[in-house]
Protein backbone atom coordinates (compact mmCIF):
# COMPACT_ATOMS: atom_id res chain seq x y z
CA UNK A 1 0.00 0.00 0.00
CA UNK A 2 1.27 3.25 -1.15
CA UNK A 3 2.02 6.10 1.90
CA UNK A 4 -1.29 8.98 1.30
CA UNK A 5 -0.31 12.53 1.96
CA UNK A 6 -3.74 14.94 0.84
CA UNK A 7 -4.51 18.09 1.38
CA UNK A 8 -7.89 19.73 1.40
CA UNK A 9 -8.54 23.09 1.04
CA UNK A 10 -11.89 22.94 -0.06
CA UNK A 11 -15.26 20.93 0.95
CA UNK A 12 -14.54 18.54 -1.80
CA UNK A 13 -10.99 17.71 -0.98
CA UNK A 14 -12.29 17.03 2.92
CA UNK A 15 -14.67 14.21 1.33
CA UNK A 16 -11.54 12.44 -0.26
CA UNK A 17 -9.97 12.41 3.22
CA UNK A 18 -13.26 11.71 4.80
CA UNK A 19 -13.83 8.64 2.87
CA UNK A 20 -10.21 7.46 3.69
CA UNK A 21 -10.39 8.08 7.25
CA UNK A 22 -14.02 5.97 7.37
CA UNK A 23 -13.73 3.49 10.30
CA UNK A 24 -10.01 4.90 11.20
CA UNK A 25 -9.62 3.88 15.02
CA UNK A 26 -7.86 6.17 17.57
CA UNK A 27 -6.94 6.73 21.15
CA UNK A 28 -9.02 9.74 22.73
CA UNK A 29 -5.10 10.80 24.43
CA UNK A 30 -3.93 10.80 20.53
CA UNK A 31 -6.00 13.63 19.94
CA UNK A 32 -4.76 17.18 20.74
CA UNK A 33 -6.67 20.90 20.33
CA UNK A 34 -3.07 23.45 20.39
CA UNK A 35 -4.94 26.68 20.75
CA UNK A 36 -1.63 28.95 20.53
CA UNK A 37 -0.77 27.11 17.08
CA UNK A 38 -4.54 26.84 15.83
CA UNK A 39 -4.14 23.33 15.08
CA UNK A 40 -5.97 20.04 15.71
CA UNK A 41 -3.90 17.20 15.44
CA UNK A 42 -4.91 13.46 16.18
CA UNK A 43 -2.93 9.78 15.23
CA UNK A 44 -5.39 7.29 13.81
CA UNK A 45 -5.06 3.87 12.78
CA UNK A 46 -7.08 3.93 9.36
CA UNK A 47 -8.46 0.99 7.74
CA UNK A 48 -7.13 0.59 3.76
CA UNK A 49 -10.53 0.34 2.15
CA UNK A 50 -9.19 0.12 -0.81
CA UNK A 51 -7.03 -2.88 -0.38
CA UNK A 52 -10.00 -4.35 1.62
CA UNK A 53 -12.05 -4.20 -2.03
CA UNK A 54 -11.03 -7.57 -2.88
CA UNK A 55 -13.27 -9.16 -0.56
CA UNK A 56 -9.80 -11.26 1.44
CA UNK A 57 -9.15 -11.50 4.89
CA UNK A 58 -5.59 -11.25 3.61
CA UNK A 59 -5.64 -7.62 2.29
CA UNK A 60 -7.18 -6.37 5.66
CA UNK A 61 -4.84 -3.23 6.88
CA UNK A 62 -4.31 -0.52 8.69
CA UNK A 63 -1.92 2.14 9.00
CA UNK A 64 -0.68 4.66 11.34
CA UNK A 65 -1.43 7.99 9.89
CA UNK A 66 -1.70 11.87 11.08
CA UNK A 67 -4.50 13.77 10.57
CA UNK A 68 -3.75 18.30 11.19
CA UNK A 69 -6.35 20.50 11.25
CA UNK A 70 -4.64 24.28 10.76
CA UNK A 71 -6.35 28.01 11.69
CA UNK A 72 -8.61 26.67 14.07
CA UNK A 73 -9.97 28.73 16.35
CA UNK A 74 -11.87 26.63 18.75
CA UNK A 75 -12.93 23.40 19.61
CA UNK A 76 -15.13 21.74 21.69
CA UNK A 77 -16.68 17.90 21.75
CA UNK A 78 -19.68 16.05 22.92
CA UNK A 79 -18.78 13.01 25.09
CA UNK A 80 -15.04 12.01 24.35
CA UNK A 81 -14.01 11.80 27.85
CA UNK A 82 -10.65 13.65 27.94
CA UNK A 83 -10.52 11.83 30.96
CA UNK A 84 -10.00 8.79 29.59
CA UNK A 85 -7.27 8.64 26.93
CA UNK A 86 -7.37 4.87 26.55
CA UNK A 87 -10.29 5.01 24.95
CA UNK A 88 -10.71 4.13 21.41
CA UNK A 89 -13.25 5.50 18.93
CA UNK A 90 -14.00 4.88 15.74
CA UNK A 91 -14.17 8.04 12.68
CA UNK A 92 -17.52 7.70 10.94
CA UNK A 93 -17.19 10.87 9.03
CA UNK A 94 -15.54 14.37 8.82
CA UNK A 95 -18.01 16.91 7.60
CA UNK A 96 -17.62 20.95 6.74
CA UNK A 97 -20.34 23.59 7.33
CA UNK A 98 -19.63 26.93 5.97
CA UNK A 99 -20.33 29.75 8.35
CA UNK A 100 -19.49 33.11 6.78
CA UNK A 101 -16.80 31.79 3.56
CA UNK A 102 -14.37 30.56 3.81
CA UNK A 103 -14.88 29.96 7.72
CA UNK A 104 -17.02 27.23 8.78
CA UNK A 105 -17.39 24.47 11.08
CA UNK A 106 -15.73 21.04 10.60
CA UNK A 107 -17.16 18.37 12.52
CA UNK A 108 -15.28 14.55 13.33
CA UNK A 109 -18.42 12.13 14.16
CA UNK A 110 -17.44 9.17 15.90
CA UNK A 111 -19.41 5.92 16.89
CA UNK A 112 -21.06 6.39 19.81
CA UNK A 113 -22.66 9.62 18.95
CA UNK A 114 -19.04 11.39 19.91
CA UNK A 115 -18.23 14.26 17.87
CA UNK A 116 -15.32 17.00 18.30
CA UNK A 117 -16.34 20.44 16.24
CA UNK A 118 -14.13 22.49 14.92
CA UNK A 119 -14.53 26.08 14.22
CA UNK A 120 -12.00 27.02 11.36
CA UNK A 121 -10.68 30.27 9.62
CA UNK A 122 -10.82 27.57 6.31
CA UNK A 123 -10.22 24.48 5.67
CA UNK A 124 -6.85 23.46 5.68
CA UNK A 125 -6.24 20.13 6.23
CA UNK A 126 -2.92 17.36 5.96
CA UNK A 127 -3.86 13.80 6.06
CA UNK A 128 0.06 12.08 5.99
CA UNK A 129 0.38 8.12 6.57
CA UNK A 130 3.07 7.54 8.88
CA UNK A 131 4.83 4.07 8.69
CA UNK A 132 3.94 0.35 7.05
CA UNK A 133 0.71 -1.02 7.13
CA UNK A 134 0.09 -4.32 8.82
CA UNK A 135 -2.29 -6.73 8.69
CA UNK A 136 -5.82 -7.28 10.95
CA UNK A 137 -8.09 -9.54 11.17
CA UNK A 138 -11.25 -7.56 11.08
CA UNK A 139 -13.19 -5.37 8.18
CA UNK A 140 -15.30 -2.89 9.88
CA UNK A 141 -18.71 -3.42 9.98
CA UNK A 142 -21.75 -1.01 10.20
CA UNK A 143 -24.93 -2.21 11.49
CA UNK A 144 -27.93 -2.26 9.12
CA UNK A 145 -25.42 -2.93 6.18
CA UNK A 146 -24.89 -6.56 7.29
CA UNK A 147 -27.21 -9.57 7.12
CA UNK A 148 -27.82 -11.19 10.60
CA UNK A 149 -24.87 -13.59 10.38
CA UNK A 150 -22.61 -10.69 9.65
CA UNK A 151 -24.07 -8.59 12.49
CA UNK A 152 -23.32 -11.34 15.06
CA UNK A 153 -20.15 -11.38 13.83
CA UNK A 154 -19.55 -7.79 13.69
CA UNK A 155 -19.83 -8.43 17.91
CA UNK A 156 -16.31 -8.88 17.77
CA UNK A 157 -15.76 -5.06 16.42
CA UNK A 158 -15.23 -3.30 19.60
CA UNK A 159 -12.20 -5.81 20.79
CA UNK A 160 -11.21 -5.80 17.39
CA UNK A 161 -11.06 -1.73 17.79
CA UNK A 162 -9.08 -1.75 20.79
CA UNK A 163 -7.04 -4.45 19.27
CA UNK A 164 -6.53 -2.51 16.16
CA UNK A 165 -6.07 1.10 18.06
CA UNK A 166 -2.80 -0.75 20.39
CA UNK A 167 -1.43 -2.18 17.11
CA UNK A 168 1.90 -0.12 15.44
CA UNK A 169 2.62 -2.13 12.81
CA UNK A 170 6.54 -2.90 14.09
Amino acid sequence: MTPLKLLALDEEDLAVVSSHLQDAVVRVGDMAYLPSQKRFAAVLNRFDWERAAGGKAEDYRRRRTALRFDRVLSAKHKDLRPHVPDRVLSLLAIRFEATDAPSGRVTLDFSGDVTVQLEVECLEVELRDLGPAWPTRHKPEHPGQTSAGEQEAAGEDAAASAEDAGASGA
